[in-house]
C-alpha cells in the first residue's frame, strides 16, 4: 500500500530557532514553512518536518542521511559551513582526516550532528 507513497522525514527539536538556521542556512535545505508543529523543508524532493518537543535524548545511531556523488567534496563543503563531523574509536573503523569511513565494500560514510545532538550521515555508496 506504501509501495509509492513519499516518505516524510521526522526530527525531533528542543532548539527550534538553531534547528531552522542549521537545516536552512549550513546544511542549504529549502525552508517551506512554519505551519506551527513543524519547521517544514525540502531535502530532495522529500518532505524534512524539524517538530518541536519538550524534552529529547539524542539516539546513538544515525537517524537521517544524505547520499552523496562525491563525499570528500561534500564533506569539505559542510565543514566550511561549521559542520564538524565525529571521529569515533573503533579499532576496525578508521577514519581519513575529514572523519570518513570506508566500509570494506567501498561505500564512505562521514557523521555529524545536528543543534540537539540528532547523528546525521553522509555517504557514498560504492557501485
Amino acid at each position: 500500500m506504501l509501495t509509492n507513497a513519499k516518505p516524510v522525514i521526522l526530527i525531533p527539536t528542543v532548539k527550534k530557532d538553531e534547528a531552522r538556521q542549521f537545516y536552512e542556512m549550513t546544511l542549504g535545505l529549502a525552508f517551506k514553512s512554519d505551519d506551527g508543529f513543524a519547521l517544514v523543508f525540502d531535502t530532495g524532493g522529500i518532505m524534512l518536518r524539524v517538530t518541536p518537543v519538550q524534552t529529547f535524548t539524542p539516539h546513538e545511531f544515525s537517524v537521517l542521511g544524505w547520499e552523496v556523488d562525491d563525499i570528500a567534496a561534500s564533506a569539505m563543503d559542510l565543514s566550511s559551513r561549521g559542520v564538524k563531523f565525529e571521529f569515533y574509536d573503533f579499532p576496525w573503523m578508521t577514519q581519513d582526516e575529514q572523519g570518513i569511513w570506508a566500509a570494506p565494500d567501498g561505500t564512505k560514510v562521514a557523521w555529524f550532528k545536528d543543534p540537539d545532538g540528532n547523528l546525521l550521515s553522509i555517504s557514498q555508496h560504492a557501485k
